[in-house]
């Protein structure tokens, strides 16, 4: 499995980003997806993830009620839409799939390579 993510960019505090990943090279219906997010210095973080059937989803706590995690099977797409921005979510973020589910830095197997998303205060 390839994934690709796209849609970073630099925004203001309160503006919206959609992030969005292509997985290729196999089959991802029967992988959790997920999002996880990085700042120089400190460990890669879970941000969001949604189940095998997309009818499961889960966010860490700093972004609930802001964040929505969505899966698009015909496209082979997971997407992150991110509302009301904080500079605090500045970072780069990644796209993760994990056919085990548990979405847990130490047992993903598949990682895309970043998406940086800034936010200025």
């Amino acid at each position: 499995v390839q994934l690709v993510e796209f849609g970073g960019g630099s925004v203001q505090a309160g503006d919206s980003l959609r992030l969005s990943c292509t997985a290729s090279g196999r089959s991802f219906v029967s992988y959790a997806m997920g999002w996880f997010r990085q700042v120089p210095g400190k460990e890669r973080e879970f941000v969001a993830g949604i189940n095998w059937s997309g009818g499961s989803t889960h966010y860490a706590d700093s972004v609930k009620g802001r964040f929505t995690i969505s899966r698009d099977f015909a496209k082979y797409t997971v997407y992150l839409q991110m509302n009301s921005l904080k500079s605090e979510d500045t970072a780069v973020y990644y796209c993760a799939a994990d056919q085990g589910g548990l979405l847990d830095s130490t047992t993903v197997e598949y990682w895309g390579r970043g998406t940086r998303v800034t936010v200025s205060s």
